[in-house]
């Protein structure tokens, strides 16, 4: 009996994996994303589809340890005082899209004909968004630290606070309808809920760090491992005893860890759980789709999920706009938040334990909730792709944006990243008088915090060029990421001002020579002089004295500057054996070894012989 109850559990882990490990990357490949793939794959093998798992809320509540530990990892990146400057909308738009979402929500199902109490346990359930749907999407998009993640992210925290007054509710809910069970008074509910996160708190700011200390000094790295998984476990778990949500006492212990030195390995040690579980949650979602219920009671299941999804997308939409959230933001949040969540589970559950929900309105509130979720990455994607592109940000628009218009500086610099930034400091050091141009007006932006005045403009535009004073200028400093943007550039500042020194950054080796063709008066691949300059260090490491390494750099540069000097004359693919490789040259041998060596036969030929002997010994 062991052995084939054994066989039974490897089946189900086989299918599990299996079935994500093949729809996944086929949903991914379709452009349908990885929740629908795995929502899709735990349909296949649930008890409605291959029959191979006749409980799938067994494997839910397992799996609903990896939205656990997604919120954890969420915690750690959100430090206290970025959550304290999120506080406006987390309490502000979180409880309006809530608030509003709710009440149209409860209306549009009591218009309907449904009980009040019902409607608005139904109502709120699907108020409750599913943070592992969202989070997902956005982590896939890489959009979580984006100023519209965070206001997502805002909304979900709302919305996991959100559950503890809902079971209160119901609570109140079963009293006034007369099905309740005993239990405990909502004080001391309220009182719990308190001192769980008192406890966490507590734990989190005082015990943690100590403990991680001393585990670090006398532990091992799977004693590091299985204290972070004791810590989203522990926290949970007290969570769980206060009547609140698991994922909240995750996030909560994330965020007090979050300025911990033991942040990044607390990281590295979860997040493959995290991975893994997220997808077991899905599939197990999947898997409690209930086909019976939804064919008994298809024309309810299919008007109430259009009705409520519409509906809930019109009053976020409504919200995003009233708080001055962008046309295409609020369209995007619309979209991506009309579900319901896992968070509804737990509410209906309680709902229906506590008598407020009878068994069929239970199952297909849930049912709505499930169909919601498989729905939103379809919803999304067909949004994003009816959507118009993102229009740039407007020059005229920004703040601090100021187009180049009569500027009079010895030094002209075009394009301002990371290596124009570097350039300008020792110009800046000697007073140079220095104009910057860029077209790029997040930059220009983010470089006046740090003291720049960068002006908007074009540089590849001969009437920017003049405007910017290119022809009064000395030198033109042409710091440009894109090679054909640099080269029309140049060409322009050689056609139309001939007298101004042109210095280019260069991309890669045949832009150099392109650029040196052109006659500019100098250029510098971008990646050299940093490479020497780290190739000189390695050897120092290795135990090269400071004179060898030094010594070995100028051959190198010297090198580089004789080949680079023969292509210019025979093209990229001249002076290769000037370039040191590391794959061995094979020597050619014949096939029989002579009696003698070779003589040479002249005083030229032995001269000749002695040269290339000495280019063997040193390598070149």
């Amino acid at each position: 009996m062991a052995e084939a109850s054994t066989g039974v559990q490897l089946v189900q882990v086989a299918a599990l994996l299996g079935a994500g490990v093949v729809a996944v990357p086929l949903f991914r490949k379709l452009g349908l994303g990885s929740v629908l793939g795995y929502l899709a794959a735990g349909l296949a093998i649930g008890p409605f589809g291959f029959k191979l798992f006749a409980e799938p809320e067994t494997v839910l509540h397992v799996a609903e340890f990896g939205v656990v530990i997604f919120l954890f990892i969420i915690g750690l990146e959100m430090r206290p005082g970025k959550l304290w400057n999120l506080r406006r909308e987390i309490f502000g738009l979180g409880v309006a899209q809530v608030g509003l979402s709710g009440l149209l929500l409860t209306l549009a199902a009591m218009a309907f004909g449904v009980p009040a109490p019902v409607a608005f346990i139904a109502a709120m359930g699907f108020v409750l968004s599913s943070t592992a749907v969202i989070m997902q999407g956005l982590d896939e998009r890489n959009e979580l630290n984006t100023p519209a993640g965070q206001r997502a992210v805002s909304i979900l925290l709302l919305e996991d606070l959100a559950i503890v007054p809902l079971l209160a509710i119901v609570a109140v809910l079963a009293s006034t309808m007369g099905t309740a069970v005993d239990g405990p008074p909502l004080w001391q509910t309220i009182a719990l809920g308190l001192g769980a996160v008192v406890a966490v708190v507590v734990a989190g700011r005082y015990l943690l760090n100590p403990v991680f200390r001393f585990l670090a000094r006398h532990g091992g790295r799977e004693i590091m491992s299985a204290a972070a998984l004791l810590v989203v476990v522990g926290a949970a778990l007290i969570m769980t005893l206060g009547g609140l949500s698991m994922a909240m006492g995750a996030f909560l212990a994330g965020v007090l860890l979050s300025d911990s030195s033991f942040r990044h390995q607390l990281e590295a040690d979860v997040e493959p759980f995290r991975g893994l579980l997220l997808g077991i949650f899905f599939v197990s979602v999947g898997m409690s789709l209930n086909l019976a219920v939804v064919l008994a009671d298809w024309p309810i299941i299919v008007g109430g999920l259009a009705l409520f999804m519409v509906v809930k997308a019109a009053a976020i939409y409504g919200v995003a706009r009233l708080l001055k959230a962008s046309n295409r933001e609020a369209v995007e949040r619309a979209a991506m938040f009309a579900q319901g969540g896992e968070f509804a589970f737990v509410l209906y559950a309680a709902a229906l334990a506590a008598g407020v929900l009878d068994a069929r309105s239970s199952a297909i509130a849930t049912a709505l909730v499930i169909l919601s979720m498989a729905l939103t990455p379809l919803t999304t994607l067909i949004v994003r792709r009816l959507m118009p592109p993102a229009p740039e940000l407007s020059p005229d628009e920004a703040e601090g944006v100021d187009h180049a218009r009569g500027l009079r500086e010895r030094v002209l610099i075009i394009g301002f990243g990371r290596f124009a930034q570097v350039v300008s400091q020792p110009l800046l050091a000697r007073d140079v008088d220095v104009s910057i141009i860029d077209s790029d007006v997040e930059m220009i932006q983010a470089a006046g915090n740090f003291g720049f005045k960068v002006y908007y403009g074009d540089g590849a535009r001969l009437d920017v060029l003049r405007a910017s004073g290119a022809g009064q200028a000395e030198t033109i400093l042409v710091c440009v990421d894109k090679p054909e943007v640099a080269d029309r550039i140049v060409e322009l500042v050689k056609a139309e001002f001939p007298l101004t020194k042109l210095f280019v950054r260069a991309f890669d080796r045949g832009h150099s020579i392109r650029l040196v063709q052109a006659g500019v008066e100098y250029q510098l691949r971008e990646t050299f002089e940093s490479a020497l300059v780290f190739g000189h260090q390695v050897l120092i490491d290795l135990g090269f004295s400071q004179d060898e390494a030094s010594e070995t750099i100028e051959d190198v540069r010297r090198r580089d500057e004789e080949r680079f000097t023969l292509q210019l004359a025979g093209g990229i693919t001249a002076g290769r054996g000037l370039m040191r490789g590391n794959a061995v040259t094979p020597q050619p041998a014949p096939y029989i070894k002579p009696r003698r060596e070779g003589r040479a036969l002249n005083e030229e030929a032995a001269e000749a012989l002695e040269e290339e002997d000495e280019r063997e010994r040193a390598g070149v």
